[in-house]
This record gives C-alpha cells, sequence and structure tokens, in this order.
C-alpha cells in the first residue's frame, strides 16, 4: 500500500477504531483485547490487536484457511477506507508468529475466569461444582518439524502417517467451558496428562472420568486437595480391594489396599508416605436401555454418606459423564480442530489456544442467552451458535455502532428460541452412511508410491 507516512498513519489510527466490528462487538467484553494488545504497535497493517481478531475470526470461519483469512480482512479494508493491499499471506503468516504463545494463553484464561464467574451457582450436583476429564488425539501437518515433537504413531510406516498429540481436557459439566488442558506426544499415557491439571481442580470440586483415571495413588493425591471423585471402576482393581459395610442395593463401602507397585509417574518417597488403605464407595448399576453400549457399570467414589449422596444421584451424573465426549465432538468436528494446520510446533500451539478461546467464546454466548431467557444451557445447540455467530457476522460488520447491541440481543434471543428436543435416551452409533471414495490407501511415502490401474477392480493374485 503506497501512502504517505503522515497519510498512513492517519488512516491507521482511523481502521484501529474499528477493527473487525462483528466480533469485537460479539466477544469484546470477555476477552478484553484492545489496542495496547501486545505491546506497542507499529504501522503496520497486522498490527498485534487486528492480528488477534483475525486469528480468531479465521478459526471460527468454515474455511479456516489463512488466504480466507486474508481475503476477508482485505475486503474490511476496502469497505471502511478503500484502501487497497496486497493479497499475500506472507504477512498475515508473520504478524500470527509475532503473537506471544503466553499472551493468548492469559487472554484464554480470562475467557475461561469470566464464563465460569457468570455462571457463579448454575448447574451444581448436589451442592457442588463437577469437571468432567476425558482424553483425546490431534493430528497436524506433516513436517520434519512437527514430526520431531509430536512424532506419528510407531505402527505407521515412515512418510504414510501424520504428527500426533495426544490431549486431556477438563471441562466444566455446567457450562461446557474448557477449563484447562495437557498436552504432549501420543506416547505419553493419558493417566500422565491428567496429573498435569490437578492444579486446576479446587477444594470441593468433583472430578468426573472413565476408568482411565481411576487409581488408588489419583485417589490420595485428590483427597489431599480436596477433590471428590466419581468414576468408573477400572478392571485391574479386583486384586487389593475388600467389601465393607453394605449401603444399600448395589452400594457399599470397600477398602482399597495399596499394593508393593509404585505408579511410574510417582516419586517412590510419596508412595511410602501414602496410607495403607483407602476406603471409596461403590455404586453398582445396570443399564438396560436398548442401544447403549455399556449393560453394566461400577463407579467409584469417595464421597461416603450415603444420605448427602443417594444412589440414583451417580447413576444419573455418571451418565452425564457422556457429555465431555459430546464437549470434544463440538471442539474438534464442529469446530475443526481435529487437525491442525500449522507447520511448526510453535504455531500449532498458538493455533490450538485461539481453537480453545474460540469454543469457550461460542460456549460465553450459549451460557447468555440461557440465563436472558431461562433456557437450560443443554438444550442450546454448540452447532447451531457457531452457525449463528457466522451468518450474522458480516451483518453486524456493517451495522452502526448504535445499532450492534440491539443486533446481538436479538442474536442470544434467536438461540434461546432454537432450543435443541428433548431425546432422552436416543441411539446414536458412530457409523457412516456415506462410502467414502474407493481410493487406495497410502501404504509407503508419496514419492515412492505408484497407483494402480483400474484400482475399483483391482484384486491381489493368489500366487
Amino acid at each position: 500500500m503506497a501512502m504517505g507516512r503522515g497519510r498512513f498513519a492517519g488512516r491507521v489510527r482511523r481502521l484501529r477504531e474499528h477493527t473487525l466490528a462483528e466480533l469485537h462487538t460479539l466477544f469484546g467484553p470477555w476477552v478484553g483485547v484492545g489496542p495496547g494488545f501486545g505491546g506497542p504497535e507499529r504501522r503496520r497493517l497486522f498490527f498485534p490487536s487486528r492480528t488477534f481478531w483475525l486469528f480468531l475470526s479465521q478459526v471460527l470461519s468454515a474455511d479456516g484457511s489463512c488466504r480466507a483469512a486474508v481475503r476477508k480482512f482485505l475486503a474490511w479494508l476496502a469497505a471502511h477506507d478503500g484502501v487497497a493491499a496486497s493479497p499475500n499471506t506472507a504477512a498475515y503468516c508473520k504478524a500470527r508468529g509475532r503473537l506471544s504463545e503466553e499472551l493468548l494463553a492469559r487472554r484464554w484464561r480470562r475467557v475461561t475466569r469470566r464464563v465460569e464467574a457468570r455462571a457463579a451457582g448454575e448447574g451444581l450436583w448436589c451442592g457442588r461444582r463437577v469437571k468432567v476429564a476425558d482424553g483425546s488425539g490431534l493430528s497436524m501437518a506433516d513436517t520434519a518439524e512437527n514430526q520431531a515433537v509430536y512424532p506419528q504413531s510407531s505402527r505407521q510406516k515412515p512418510g504414510c502417517g501424520f504428527p500426533a498429540m495426544r490431549i486431556v481436557a477438563l471441562f466444566s459439566l455446567a457450562t461446557g467451558t474448557l477449563l484447562a488442558l495437557a498436552k504432549d506426544r501420543l506416547r505419553v499415557h493419558e493417566r500422565t496428562l491428567f496429573q498435569r491439571l490437578w492444579s486446576h481442580l479446587e477444594p470441593g470440586d468433583v472430578v468426573l472420568g472413565d476408568r482411565g483415571f481411576c487409581g488408588y495413588a489419583d485417589y490420595c493425591c485428590l483427597a489431599e486437595r480436596g477433590v471428590e471423585c466419581v468414576m468408573r471402576k477400572n478392571g485391574r482393581r479386583s486384586v487389593g480391594a475388600t467389601p465393607g459395610r453394605r449401603l444399600g442395593k448395589g452400594d457399599r463401602l470397600i477398602h482399597w489396599h495399596k499394593t508393593g507397585r509404585c505408579p511410574k509417574w510417582l516419586d517412590r518417597e510419596a508412595w511410602r508416605a501414602m496410607p495403607d488403605r483407602l476406603t471409596v464407595r461403590e455404586v453398582h448399576f445396570v443399564v438396560d436401555i436398548p442401544g447403549f453400549r455399556t449393560e453394566a457399570i461400577t463407579v467409584s467414589t469417595t464421597l461416603l454418606d450415603p444420605q448427602a449422596y443417594p444412589t440414583d444421584a451417580f447413576i444419573e451424573l455418571y451418565r452425564r459423564r457422556w457429555m465431555a465426549e459430546l464437549f470434544l465432538r463440538d471442539i474438534k468436528t464442529t469446530l475443526g480442530m481435529d487437525i491442525l494446520s500449522c507447520k511448526t510446533p510453535d504455531m500449532v500451539h498458538k493455533e490450538l489456544l485461539m481453537y480453545l478461546m474460540a469454543h469457550n467464546l461460542v460456549r460465553a454466548l450459549m451460557l447468555e442467552a440461557s440465563l436472558r431467557h431461562g433456557v437450560p444451557v443443554h438444550r442450546i445447540s454448540f452447532k447451531g451458535t457457531l452457525s449463528t455467530v457466522r451468518e450474522w457476522a458480516p451483518v453486524l460488520a456493517t451495522t452502526s455502532r448504535t445499532r450492534r447491541q440491539g443486533l446481538v440481543e436479538r442474536l442470544l434471543a434467536i438461540l434461546a428460541r432454537d432450543p435443541l428436543p428433548d431425546r432422552p435416551n436416543r441411539v446414536e452409533p458412530r457409523a457412516r452412511k456415506r462410502r467414502p471414495k474407493n481410493y487406495q490407501l497410502l501404504n509407503k511415502p508419496r514419492r515412492q508410491f505408484k497407483e494402480i490401474i483400474h484400482r475399483s477392480k483391482y484384486r491381489k493374485p493368489l500366487s
């Protein structure tokens, strides 16, 4: 863009006042990113605060590419000031690289704290906050830098796989907000990553998880922090346990005994200092609803009072553990975080943080619509909210500042007036109806691979 220094500085000052107005109107109070974000701003088109909003719009968009983000910015630039700039994405990509990872992490934590403060007292279980943990995996661009930090599975041939990252996420069961996330390479177990999240659990919290997080040392360490556990019983716990007092049908106290084997993640001195016996409560129930994958479930918990925490409460709570799978589906499939597109680990980490922030901001809109219009937050669709944001963003961008707030109120009313249908016990099998194309599988590096002619009719010979 060619113009004098004075004219350039004046236009930049004017453009700062309406940087991507649609996202700033929706999410500005939650994020708190202003002109001073990221330090002093030089005379450039992609200064830190604008780059942040462009990056956020990129992860929220259906396309998700840098090219689409720059094209959107060029359209906005031409509409507001009639200025033309280069469509090359290099300047924008360099600007994303200049954003500090720690700065983005602080903004994500700020959004998380504000959403949780807004939802204070909502969705408690027996007067307690419930945080649910679950693990998953992510893929990313196949580059040498990503492979060095997050190598592909050892079961895949070199050149035929993609770098893989294992994650464990901690969600708020009441709002679906992603509170914390631990990440590492594929070979690190989910239980090890779960221990990195313990600092985000507060005294009085209840942590809900599946059998992969259920262990003697985990229960003892969390009990020292004042955190209660509700997890499905690990099948290996049949050894080293003696029955205790019966509390009711399918409900009794069990004494777990410390074995001689110290967990790999725990220091031996800390293992020796743990008590030799731990009393837990086991609730056994049978799910006889057709279509459900599991029939018999045993839940182990440190909440021992049968009056304050009846058996039926645990049955309903563990059934809601499936919400963690839905939360991960929302952020990976609906939002598009399943495959990260950046080429280096440093940028992958920043992209991941932006996806986490975008997820929590969408959850913030859902919560706001729920509180203002009296609709349960779990009845508001995540995909519907995301689609609404995408469709309303151009309208908000072209509306005067005085009318934007009224449009935001209309947006929240629309979210509340279109709740998800209440369909209890609905069967949703993980199966695809549409078949993929009949392409060959890449079983060697692409440079060495040769396509077989008439692949759809190819059959391996007998000899």
